[in-house]
């Protein structure tokens, strides 16, 4: 299966479809965090995604930016003038993504405004449902896939993402999939 993972820079979803043997590449304005085999270095697209978008895939997962989209941001709505354009353009953003021209899709993201701006999301899952013993109430917009079956729910669920403390890296941090998610798509969705 060729597999494109749009707004991956840690390149974990990639590489767990590279490892069931797909054809997977991650696409991101960053350089892959993954890099530690020339396959994984080579399996990158840096640049915006927009330009991969009809290279013949078979499935897209997309991970859109959250800074404008997420409920969590939505406080510095009123004290930021130019907040309500940049996140007319994520949604936009999110939109086309969705509208690709790509049989399966996933898009991935936390709550946010895609679910009351353009649609509500197919499933919302959390770490704690595949291995990781903690909160993060992801959702998903499926075109084409099914919901993902949890693989290992998990005690101690604490929310460790949200109390992270501030830091130059924290937004990325919080964004990386956890691999116990990942998986779950590559096996999952991997075998269709």
């Amino acid at each position: 299966m060729r597999v494109l993972v749009a707004c991956e820079y840690s390149g974990r979803v990639r590489d767990a479809f590279l490892a069931l043997g797909h054809d997977a590449w991650s696409c991101d304005l960053l350089e892959s965090e993954s890099t530690d085999t020339d396959e994984k270095a080579s399996r990158h697209l840096l640049g915006p995604v927009e330009q991969f978008l009809g290279d013949e895939w078979d499935l897209m997962i997309a991970h859109p930016p959250c800074t404008y989209l997420s409920v969590a941001g939505a406080r510095w709505m009123k004290t930021d003038p130019t907040r309500q354009e940049k996140q007319d353009d994520a949604l936009a953003f999110a939109l086309d993504l969705m509208n690709a021209p790509i049989d399966r899709i996933c898009i991935e993201n936390p709550v946010s405004v895609i679910s009351t701006r353009i649609r509500k999301p197919d499933q919302i899952i959390n770490p704690w449902e595949y291995g990781h013993g903690e909160t993060k109430k992801t959702c998903l917009w499926l075109k084409n896939l099914p919901k993902l079956v949890p693989t290992d729910i998990v005690e101690g669920r604490e929310a460790k993402l949200h109390r992270m403390a501030p830091g130059p890296n924290r937004w990325k941090d919080r964004s990386r999939t956890y691999q116990g998610i990942a998986n779950a798509m590559a096996l999952q969705w991997g075998s269709l």
